[in-house]
């Protein structure tokens, strides 16, 4: 096989493997940023049913002041009643108490409602809170189980890295500014194997003269058809 079609062989291998641990990172950060994410969620379900508690009291004392108010004008009506002249008065007074008092009851029923509420969404806050002191407990753990992670994809990396600039001081120029021409668009496809006469980046069948070239592997031969660099695995030469 042609010296510079093996180090582009080498070199599209090695890129492939560099692109390969950026996936790698995000798997590994994931785990953490999840464990983040959760974090910032049940805190905003606090805040948020912390404000709908306040949304509640509010009303909650709407109620309880026009309890009062209802409660003075029947102490009111009481003492008008001992005033009362006419029938007609009398009766005034007896509707006026009858409305009072129902408006009452709807108050205090109304004012036990929203307490249920309240106490409902104070003991969610009270879960929420025992939820979120062991998501944070388990948080360290996991940053440090990441950070590990990330350090041996890097010390990886680092290696591959090194084989890397020991290939790109061999290369050959021009075959390197051709490989990273066609890599601008075929990324980790730019040095394909042809398999049954096929080009594993395009997938079309080439031509037999074209075939018989990268065979040889005499010259770097493209695809006539996408323009990758081919090579024949060594099994199938």
């Amino acid at each position: 096989m042609n010296k510079h079609l093996k180090q582009l062989i080498d070199l599209a291998q090695v890129d492939k493997e560099i692109d390969a641990f950026e996936p790698q990172i995000e798997e590994a950060n994931y785990k953490y940023e999840a464990a983040l994410a959760k974090t910032s969620s049940i805190e905003s379900d606090i805040e948020n049913l912390s404000n709908e508690i306040k949304d509640e009291e509010l009303k909650k004392s709407k109620n309880e002041l026009h309890l009062a108010e209802l409660s003075a004008k029947l102490e009111e009506n009481a003492k008008k009643s001992a005033e009362v002249k006419t029938e007609r008065e009398m009766k005034s007074l007896q509707l006026e108490e009858e409305i009072a008092k129902e408006q009452i009851t709807f108050a205090n029923e109304e004012i036990e409602r929203l307490e249920k509420i309240i106490e409902n969404k104070k003991e969610q806050i009270e879960a929420s809170k025992t939820n979120l002191a062991e998501v944070n407990a388990s948080l360290e753990s996991v940053k440090a189980e990441v950070d590990e992670k990330l350090q041996k994809i890097d010390a990886d990396r680092q290696e591959v890295f090194k084989t890397k600039e020991v290939l790109l001081s061999e290369i050959n120029q021009k075959g390197l500014a051709f490989y990273q021409k066609i890599r601008r668009w075929a990324k980790n496809t730019t040095v394909v194997p042809v398999e049954e006469q096929a080009c594993m980046g395009c997938h079309m069948v080439i031509g037999d003269k074209v075939y018989s070239d990268v065979i040889k592997g005499e010259e770097i031969t493209t695809c006539p058809h996408c323009g990758r660099i081919l090579y024949v695995k060594a099994s199938e030469e």
